[in-house]
C-alpha cells in the first residue's frame, strides 16, 4: 500500500476561487485528509451545521490560504469529540460539543473539523443536533454586544416568570446602582440570526424595553414571539415610530443589518451619551455625527477572540457554557428555522443563496453527510 492510498480522507464542501453563488463552481464536493489534532485541539466528528451571513461573506471574497487547494466554509457546527489534543482539559473523546469556529482555520462544512477547545462548550442536553447549530456563533455575537461592548447590567428586579426567576439564579445581578430600569435596547433586523438570540437574551436577562424591527408580518410575529416588547418597521423612518409606542429616545441601538441605510435615522433617535453597536460590513461610518450627544460607536465581531487567541478567549466557552444551561432550563430557545438535508455543495448553494435573498429568519441548518 502507498503512503497515498493509507491517508484516510473525509468529504467535504469547498472552492477554490471566489464567486457568486449561482456560479457553477462557486461550492464544489471534496475529499481532503482528516486532521489531527494539537496542543488544544479538539477533533470533532461535525453532525449538523448551520449557515450564516459570514459563510456567504467569506465565499465572495476570500481565496485559499497559501498552499491550500480549498477553501472550506463553515463556522456554526454540533458534533462529538472524536479526539484530543495532548493539552486539552476540557473535554473527553465522546462529548458531545457545540462551537462557532474560527475564520483563521479550516471550516465546518466537512466531516472531521479541528477547533480550540476555549470556544468550544457542551451542547445543550435538550437539543437536537441540528437545533444545537443554529445557536453558537448567533449566541456569542448577541451576548458580546449586549454584554462585552454595551455592559448592560443584568436584571436586578423581583420576576415573578418562572424563565426570568431561572435566568436571575443563572445570572445574579449586579450589586452596581448604575443599572437603568428604565433603559431601552432597539434592535434593527430583529428577525435574524443575531436578532433572534438578542431578543431573548436581553428580555430574559436584563431589565431593558426590547424593541425589535422588522417588516413582514411573519417576522414580526417571530420577533414578538421570542419576547420583544415591542416591534416596528425598519422599512419606515424610526422616530415617528418610537414617539407612537411613548418612547422617542433609546438608549442602546444594536445595528444588525443595513446599518449604512439606517445609520442616520439611528443617529437621530439615539439617546444623548448612549450606545451604537454595529455588526455587519457599511462600507464607511462616521462617528462624527454622535459627537454632539457624547454618544459611542461599538464594533462586534465575535470572532477577534479566537483569531487574535486572546487573553480571555476562554470567555467563549464559558458563554456558551451559559447558553445551553438556559436552553436547558427553558429560558432561551433554539433558533433554528429551516432544514435544508445534508451538507453537500448543492444543499450548502441553496442556504446561502436563501441568507443572500435577505428574507430568512431565524437559522438554516443542514446535518449529516
Amino acid at each position: 500500500m502507498t503512503l497515498l492510498a493509507s491517508i484516510h480522507r473525509m468529504k467535504a464542501v469547498g472552492y477554490q476561487t471566489p464567486s457568486p453563488i449561482d456560479a457553477p463552481d462557486s461550492l464544489v464536493d471534496i475529499t481532503l485528509p482528516e486532521p489531527e489534532p494539537s496542543a488544544r485541539d479538539l477533533l470533532v466528528e461535525i453532525k449538523a451545521v448551520s449557515v450564516n451571513p459570514v459563510d456567504a461573506k467569506v465565499r465572495a471574497s476570500a481565496r485559499p490560504a497559501d498552499g491550500q487547494q480549498y477553501k472550506v466554509l463553515g463556522y456554526d457546527a454540533a458534533g462529538i469529540v472524536r479526539s484530543i489534543g495532548p493539552d486539552v482539559t476540557l473535554f473527553q473523546p465522546g462529548d458531545e460539543v457545540f462551537y462557532a469556529g474560527s475564520i483563521a482555520r479550516p471550516g465546518t462544512n466537512a466531516e472531521l473539523h479541528l477547533v480550540d477547545e476555549r470556544i468550544v462548550a457542551r451542547k445543550p442536553a435538550t437539543l437536537s443536533f441540528a437545533a444545537a447549530a443554529a445557536l453558537p456563533l448567533t449566541s456569542i455575537t448577541a451576548w458580546e454586544l449586549l454584554f462585552d461592548r454595551f455592559s448592560i447590567p443584568r436584571a436586578s428586579s423581583p420576576v415573578t416568570s418562572p424563565h426570568r426567576t431561572a435566568a436571575a439564579r443563572l445570572h445574579p445581578a449586579p450589586t452596581s446602582p448604575s443599572a437603568a430600569k428604565s433603559s431601552s435596547i432597539l434592535i434593527l433586523g430583529g428577525a435574524g440570526g443575531v436578532g433572534s438570540i438578542l431578543i431573548q437574551l436581553a428580555r430574559q436577562l436584563t431589565d431593558l424595553t426590547v424593541i425589535a424591527t422588522a417588516s413582514r408580518p411573519e417576522t414580526r410575529q417571530w420577533c414578538s414571539q421570542l419576547g420583544a416588547h415591542h416591534v416596528i418597521d425598519h422599512a419606515q423612518p424610526l422616530k415617528p415610530q418610537l414617539d407612537a409606542i411613548g418612547i422617542p429616545q433609546v438608549e442602546t441601538i444594536a445595528c444588525l443589518t443595513a446599518t449604512a441605510q439606517h445609520y442616520p435615522g439611528v443617529v437621530d433617535v439615539l439617546a444623548p451619551q448612549g450606545k451604537i453597536g454595529v455588526i455587519d460590513d457599511p462600507p464607511t461610518l462616521d462617528a462624527k455625527p454622535l459627537k454632539r450627544k457624547a454618544a459611542s460607536l461599538h464594533w462586534e465581531f465575535m470572532f477577534t477572540r479566537p483569531v487574535f487567541e486572546t487573553p480571555d478567549m476562554i470567555a467563549q466557552h464559558h458563554l456558551l457554557t451559559d447558553v445551553a444551561r438556559l436552553v436547558d432550563g427553558g429560558i432561551l430557545r433554539t433558533t433554528h428555522t429551516a432544514s435544508l438535508g445534508t451538507i453537500n455543495a448543492a444543499n450548502l448553494t441553496t442556504a446561502h443563496r436563501l441568507i443572500e435573498s435577505g428574507k430568512a429568519h431565524g437559522k438554516i441548518v443542514l446535518e449529516g453527510f
